[in-house]
């Protein structure tokens, strides 16, 4: 295995429209984001520009914007490594997800229509598979998707924008408790669509807030290999 650790499989394709700087940096956030690259991992410039098929200065460029935003430390004489996030900065990320989340389910509860209630339902279930399957990957993507289209049924834009700008380092901090939450989660998710499905703002908000704490809980006490 290379040194950089990426599963196999895990690096995506770069696809050749828009500037190259911008790809290579989407492409690298998505590995941080769904931890083919840990938290703590030495990020090497030439074996990353090998993985993605290009040249070592839009890698850089990248690096760079990450460092900047966050999901990469540049450490002088050393190099750069995905950023390890403290217990205190996962707590301020997901106690405002929860915000944001609870008035996204109550917004839905009062304007969410039977097509957008059939979206909710076979997200669940596909997640429900995903579960059973072991599938983490898709499970994390599905539980995303899901959030996702609550936050687009509360029918608010600006609150979207707010939940867009924390939505990745959610699924950062969702990933190593996916498994933990497994079938508990959707489950949860059921109840939220059913209060929604039957106009109950308080009880979607109430829900939510559970559902939203519940993983915020699981991330502060998940194993630690």
């Amino acid at each position: 295995m290379l040194s950089t650790g990426l599963p196999q499989g895990a690096v995506p394709k770069l696809e050749r429209p828009g500037p190259l700087r911008d790809r290579v940096y989407e492409a690298l956030l998505e590995l941080i984001t769904t931890r083919a690259l840990q938290p703590g991992q030495h990020l090497v410039e030439s074996e990353l520009a090998g993985h993605l098929g290009v040249s070592r200065q839009p890698v850089r460029e990248a690096l760079q914007r990450l460092n900047t935003e966050g999901w990469v430390d540049l450490r002088p004489a050393q190099g750069a490594f995905v950023h390890e996030p403290t217990e205190e900065e996962a707590d301020q990320l997901l106690t405002v997800r929860t915000l944001l989340e609870a008035e996204a389910a109550r917004l839905a509860a009062a304007h969410a229509d039977s097509a957008g209630i059939a979206v909710l339902e076979s997200l669940c279930t596909e997640g429900e598979k995903a579960v059973a399957a072991d599938d983490v990957d898709a499970a994390v993507a599905l539980n995303a998707r899901f959030h996702a289209k609550i936050m687009e049924l509360a029918g608010n834009a600006v609150l979207a924008e707010l939940a867009a700008q924390v939505d990745r380092r959610v699924r950062w901090y969702y990933t190593p408790v996916a498994r933990q939450r497994g079938q508990q989660s959707w489950t949860e998710h059921r109840g939220m669509i059913a209060a929604i499905t039957e106009r109950d703002e308080q009880r979607a908000t109430e829900l939510m807030r559970e559902h939203t704490e519940h993983t915020r809980r699981s991330y502060h006490g998940r194993q630690r290999s």
